[in-house]
């Protein structure tokens, strides 16, 4: 009996460090390998705080018209005409609605728009690398031409010195280079 139950709670330790295991590789796959670029923190620190900052105003002007609209309706009915005022208070709380919708659109056009831009340029960072890379390796493999071109030009002219003569060839070298 205690043998089966030591053996059950085996298999449940064994369940359940997988489904750790499991849980810990899922959470890795989702965050990026590599942290933001400077300009990509500089997006986030400017546009993340705007967008609040516009979708607070936005609850303000909310609650103003609200607040604007529950004490102008009575001061209007009991002191004007019914139609004139009526007319008043339909237009404020068309335009504080209306204010209200337009700055919370565009805080979340706002953060929408931050969104965007992080997924692209952590899309964008590995096309940017691998064309690097190729550049680099097109430079080095051009400097290694040159280098090799030059290597053989001095040996050439090493070679037509050392045939020349000793004296007359480092002279025959200058009025060779100065003739061509």
């Amino acid at each position: 009996m205690a043998d089966r139950d030591r053996g059950s709670a085996q298999y449940y330790q064994q369940q359940r460090g997988g489904a750790q295991h499991q849980l810990g590789d899922t959470v890795k796959g989702i965050l990026p390998d590599k942290a933001p670029s400077a300009s990509q923190a500089l997006t986030v620190a400017t546009l993340f705080p705007l967008g609040g900052l516009l979708l607070v105003l936005s609850g303000l002007a909310l609650a103003a018209s609200v607040v604007g609209l529950a004490v102008a309706t009575p001061v209007f009915l009991l002191f004007s005409p019914v139609l004139v005022p009526a007319a008043l208070l339909i237009g404020l709380a068309v335009t504080g609605f209306v204010t209200s919708g337009a700055l919370g659109l565009g805080g979340l056009s706002s953060l929408t728009c931050l969104a965007n831009t992080a997924r692209q340029a952590f899309q964008r960072t590995p096309d940017y690398v691998e064309q690097a890379r190729r550049r680099m390796a097109e430079a080095a493999a051009q400097a290694g031409h040159k280098t090799s071109q030059a290597g053989h030009a001095i040996q050439s002219r090493a070679e037509q010195a050392s045939a020349g003569g000793g004296g007359t060839g480092a002279g025959g070298g200058a009025g060779a280079k100065a003739s061509s």
